[in-house]
């Protein structure tokens, strides 16, 4: 395997844009949205507002209006109106001015016809003569043309100018780069910004039902309440007070997004046989009149009744008779942080109440200038082809950038900007392939690129080209590069550091905990919640596409990423392991010049033991300034030495990538389960070591061993009255010379402390 030029091509690349056209704003625009960070480009826009009086076309003397702008070989086409002399598009058009191979921009007026459109009228324009406007300038004013035409009637309402894409105009407009996309998906090939729902989690507290009435009075009920959410479906445990009077005290935990769409339904049923349940009440609580929680003080328990539902002749009704009741105490905890991302690549650590955010430290600007080398990704009229575009996604604000059509070098230029709240944050930005255009199912994922606000120098323009790596069956694979421009900056220097002493996660996080597993199950819910309601969106921002950048699958079992993990563990032990090594060395007199020195080292500080800490925080400092010289310079980037993806198994890869549950066949998933069994006893064999050792400590003074406790609490007493008489110093020569002592002093055998502690017992003896 030639992993030589895999590591030069995998890498990350510094770029020189042209960016800056922006640039010069003063100290006091630093945190306003300059568009300095991108290259510029300019666009011919045309706006068609509308028309009037225009003459009638048809037999009938009516005309069906649409209007085609013009330029070269490039056409945009408004929608067509029935039968309407005063029509209204107020549409823009776009062109990119790189691409203009002509001298006269046409306008025509046309009448929608069965087999050929008939020319209403058109207004020209001289390329040379048309103004140019620099945003932030006013837009330009529309006014009316009249349609050159031998008649001479009909008046058509444009504005013409040349602009860039900071024009306000440019995330609506029709772009020609789309010209070959149908009308009905140009909405889906434009740039556009989302904002993800607000997220609240919802405590429900089932404490007691009351007057239940049950249908077999003769049995033990067995009962448990059901709550659904939505998609949403968690149960109490069976009460084990088995009365009409069930009790059960327990916490069940919801994920909902605003605005509330669905009511909290909770249903008590009676667990009458196997798989058999019988509902004895219901009831229905929205939320809207939920009560909203800040802190951890409980909220008031309410009593509610429940209906019975029957079916009558085909119908379900409600049956009114005594009135069971439950007791419960219902909230949405705006305390927490909602999690729809991995722990490790939080964007936004801020809780769901408005009323507990701090305030913002500073702005994160975002320009995404272009991609190289693009990889095709379908196949249209018999070639590879690649539509791509980019999200960002960076707090609750997700952006997704216009679709370039047919382009393996797409320039966007396209620039962002969020708000920061907290510096120990990441912002991800995914390339997909636009499956959407003609036909397609799928969006395709090409590669992403995760930057950790913390690694970023304030104020510094980073201009990078980012490899767009994925992981195939078949390996890793390079999906072309992205050539982004990010800058941090802060507004409040003191503000920024300060947040370093603050918790990670909101308070509730640390006084009210969620197990793991609760918050692995309630991010699953998010993550749902999330990629529907973005789905909703026009135009949609798809399912695959948010599940790839909220990293919805980090969780699943891969034989690469624990072997990436194993030797992460192995590289910062690595250090420890080096000084133990350092240190055995000196003990042993292999360079007898440091051991004298690290002796008479040790002789000053036993003698003078209050420069111990000093010297060692004095030696921290004089290596982490040594280390300046050697300080990253780039931001971080997807690494596949690290990530162990240039040399990873073919079928470790192929078990990465397979469903779960398999779809492998038996054999293979036997080889692979069998392969698990092996690791997982090593794992096993290591993790019952350290519970030994420290069981073996925990023993000391446990008398499992009458024995050993008893010499053990012996030596601790001679060794209280030896310390008491003897001066520490003393002490810790001895001690110290005692370690350092030359290798013809020492013995091949082990020393008597650790021959003792091996013999100690431990829990191990009671393991099956």
């Amino acid at each position: 395997m030639q992993k030589a030029p895999q590591a030069v091509d995998f890498a990350l690349k510094e770029t020189s844009p042209n960016i800056g056209a922006g640039a010069g704003a003063g100290a006091g625009d630093k945190l306003s949205c300059t568009y300095d960070l991108v290259e510029q480009m300019q666009y011919l826009y045309v706006r068609v507002v509308k028309a009037k009086d225009l003459p009638g076309k048809d037999v009938t003397g009516t005309v069906d209006p649409f209007v085609e702008v013009k330029l070269g070989n490039y056409k945009g086409i408004t929608k067509h109106f029935e039968k309407k002399s005063n029509p209204e598009w107020n549409h823009v058009f776009a062109f990119s001015k790189d691409r203009i191979q002509a001298s006269v921009l046409e306008v025509v007026v046309k009448d929608k016809d069965v087999v050929l459109d008939d020319i209403v009228g058109r207004v020209l324009f001289e390329l040379n003569e048309i103004p140019k406007r620099v945003p932030p300038d006013s837009p330009l004013a529309p006014q009316w043309y009249r349609l050159e035409n031998r008649k001479a009637k009909g008046e058509l309402m444009l504005a013409v100018w040349i602009g860039t894409q900071a024009d306000e105009a440019f995330p609506d407009a029709w772009h020609s780069d789309a010209a070959s996309v149908g009308p009905e998906a140009v909405a889906n090939i434009r740039s556009k910004v989302y904002l993800s729902p607000k997220l609240w989690y919802v405590r429900v507290n089932v404490i007691e039902a009351q007057d239940l009435i049950l249908s077999d009075k003769s049995r033990y009920p067995e009962v448990f309440v059901k709550v659904n959410l939505g998609n949403q479906t968690l149960r109490t445990r069976i009460s084990q007070s088995k009365t009409i009077n069930p009790l059960w005290n327990e916490d069940l935990m919801f994920v909902v997004a605003e605005p509330f769409e669905e009511p909290l339904i909770l249903t008590v049923e009676d667990r009458v046989g196997s798989n058999k349940d019988e509902t004895l009440g219901r009831c229905a609580i929205p939320l809207q009149i939920v009560q909203r929680r800040l802190d951890h003080k409980p909220v008031n328990s309410r009593w509610y009744n429940l209906e019975k539902h029957v079916i009558v002749e085909g119908e379900q009704k409600k049956e009114i008779k005594f009135a069971s009741r439950i007791h419960l105490r219902v909230c949405l905890d705006g305390g927490y942080h909602v999690l729809d991302e991995s722990t490790h690549y939080s964007s936004d650590l801020r809780p769901t109440a408005k009323q507990l955010w701090k305030s913002s430290i500073g702005i994160l600007e975002v320009g995404i200038i272009s991609a190289q080398g693009l990889m095709p990704m379908k196949t249209r009229d018999g070639r590879g082809t690649t539509d791509a575009y980019c999200v960002a996604k960076y707090g609750q604000k997700w952006i997704r950038t216009r679709t370039i059509v047919d382009g393996f070098s797409p320039k966007w230029n396209e620039q962002y900007t969020w708000e920061v709240f907290d510096p120990c944050t990441v912002i991800t930005v995914g390339v997909f392939d636009n499956g959407h255009l003609h036909g397609g199912s799928k969006d395709s994922r090409i590669g992403k690129v995760r930057i950790r606000l913390s690694t970023l120098e304030s104020d510094r323009v980073y201009t990078h080209s980012y490899p767009l790596l994925v992981m195939h069956t078949s390996g890793v694979k390079k999906m072309g590069e992205v050539q982004l421009a990010v800058r941090f900056t802060s507004s409040s220097l003191i503000n920024m550091l300060f947040t370093y002493s603050q918790p990670l996660l909101p308070k509730m996080h640390y006084v009210h905990p969620l197990s793991v597993i609760q918050l692995d199950s309630l991010r699953h819910m998010a993550v749902q919640i999330v990629s529907m309601r973005l789905s909703r969106a026009e135009p949609a921002l798809r399912k695959e596409v948010v599940e790839y950048m909220l990293d919805v699958d980090s969780h699943m079992w891969s034989m690469r990423r624990s072997k990436a993990n194993f030797f992460r563990i192995m590289k910062v032990l690595g250090g420890l392991i080096a000084i133990g090594k350092w240190f055995d060395q000196i003990c042993n007199w292999k360079n007898p010049i440091t051991t004298v020195l690290t002796h008479i080292l040790f002789i000053i500080l036993v003698l003078y033991p209050e420069l111990i800490l000093a010297t060692v925080f004095l030696y921290l400092f004089l290596i982490g300034i040594w280390n300046w010289r050697w300080r990253p310079r780039h931001p971080p980037h997807m690494d596949t030495r690290l990530s162990h993806a240039d040399a990873a198994h073919p079928d470790e890869l192929d078990e990465e990538f397979d469903t779960f549950p398999t779809s492998r066949s038996s054999d293979i998933a036997r080889m692979r389960y069998d392969r698990l069994r092996s690791i997982a006893g090593r794992v096993q064999t290591v993790v019952g070591d350290l519970a030994t050792q420290g069981e073996r400590f925990q023993s000391l003074l446990s008398w499992r061993d009458p024995r050993a406790t008893a010499l053990f609490l012996t030596f601790c007493f001679v060794a209280a009255i030896i310390l008491y008489v003897t001066p520490f110093q003393l002490v810790c020569l001895l001690a110290g010379f005692y370690v350092l002592r030359h290798p013809r002093f020492r013995q091949k055998l082990p020393s008597v402390p650790l021959n003792f502690f091996r013999r100690l017992p431990a829990r191990s003896d009671s393991m099956l």
